[in-house]
């Protein structure tokens, strides 16, 4: 039976159109996409995404059990810092993309997707053959908030006496928030809009909630659902798990070379990872920008122009920003340049797509 978050009530009174997803029933919209989308853009939303799952890695030798486990070099975290990173398998895939939170006193919040919760603890537990550390699944105690847009900043402000400016990108702080303590206020996010991601407990979730929307009013803060969750992260160029990166995917074909750092400790598929950047990849994840209207699903194939079968669509929509079809794909290494010309198989007709540099969306 699909679980509940600690928000489902809000949703449900805002007249959200509910689905399963991940193991939850959440929003996908309120009042549509392209309006939730473009609120985003313009000022200030709102999202529940407090299906994530978070993990407590904790004790002298924390550090070492999440250096081996990630892709990362988290010795370069100091705390109150976060950082982006995956968790390769011994294959060169990916069992998943995390974020990493630095709590200081030999303490890390791992952040993972909602659909390998239990795939991912069971990973790290696997691979746990350090002595002084303990692992806490906390994911359902947690409640997640994301407050992202130009105006969230002002929005969150009045609702805690933490300075927000003087928090930097990828990094965050704990304290009171909305009279509530031991909040993490973080300054992540998948939208490329800038914001906060606010961490609580369950139990402060719906006054959270309430305060935000009462303080974002002035702003036109407006709740938003998981599909223009979907068309925003596109836009940026942002990868999703399952469709975009795979336990089948390298993080080096993925174009995620910045969070695969070849570090002196060894990491879990750092051999094959590396044997992968000394000889090249043969796939890229490139940005396809479509002419006319159709939009590519995932799964649809892409040829190059001299009709060769050259890859297949991991992601695509229609951006509401740009108005038109934008998609993400695996191409053959040599048709990955930008300016390149492709065309894609849309079920029984073709149609002309063109490689173009992320992010598609430009603030």
């Amino acid at each position: 039976m699909d679980k509940k978050t600690a928000l489902y009530q809000k949703h449900i009174d805002l007249g959200a159109k509910m689905v399963p997803f991940a193991g939850y029933i959440m929003p996908v919209s309120y009042s549509g996409i392209k309006n939730e989308h473009q609120t985003v853009r313009s000022a200030v939303g709102i999202f529940d995404v407090s299906h994530m799952g978070e993990f407590i890695v904790e004790g002298k030798d924390a550090q070492r059990l999440v250096q081996y486990v990630t892709s990362n070099d988290v010795k370069k975290l100091e705390p109150g810092k976060a950082q982006y990173s995956c968790l390769p398998n011994t294959r060169g895939g990916i069992v998943d993309d995390l974020l990493v939170y630095c709590m200081g006193g030999d303490k890390y919040l791992l952040v993972v997707n909602a659909s390998n919760i239990e795939k991912d603890w069971n990973w790290i537990n696997e691979h746990n053959t350090f002595e002084d550390v303990t692992l806490k699944n906390i994911s359902e105690k947690m409640s997640l908030m994301a407050v992202q847009g130009p105006k969230a900043l002002g929005t969150l402000q009045e609702l805690t006496p933490l300075d927000l400016k003087e928090i930097p990108y990828y990094h965050f702080k704990v304290g009171e928030f909305a009279g509530h303590d031991n909040v993490i206020i973080s300054a992540t996010g998948y939208t490329g809009s800038g914001g906060f991601e606010i961490y609580c407990s369950n139990n402060a979730a719906p006054e959270i909630w309430d305060a935000i929307m009462k303080a974002g009013e002035g702003a036109g803060i407006k709740p938003i659902g998981l599909g223009a969750r979907d068309t925003l992260r596109l836009e940026m160029g942002f990868c999703l798990y399952g469709n975009d990166i795979t336990d089948e995917t390298s993080p080096l074909e993925a174009g995620l070379g910045w969070i695969t750092k070849l570090k002196t400790d060894d990491f879990v598929g750092k051999d094959w990872l590396e044997a992968q950047k000394l000889e090249g990849t043969k796939n890229k994840l490139v940005a396809i920008e479509i002419e006319g209207k159709s939009i590519a699903r995932q799964q649809y194939e892409i040829f190059g122009e001299d009709d060769r079968l050259i890859g297949e669509i991991t992601s695509g929509t229609h951006s509401p920003s740009l108005d038109k079809p934008i998609a993400l794909g695996y191409v053959d290494k040599g048709y990955g340049e930008p300016g390149t010309k492709i065309r894609i198989k849309v079920r029984n007709k073709w149609i002309n797509a063109v490689v173009v540099k992320l992010p598609f969306y430009r603030p």
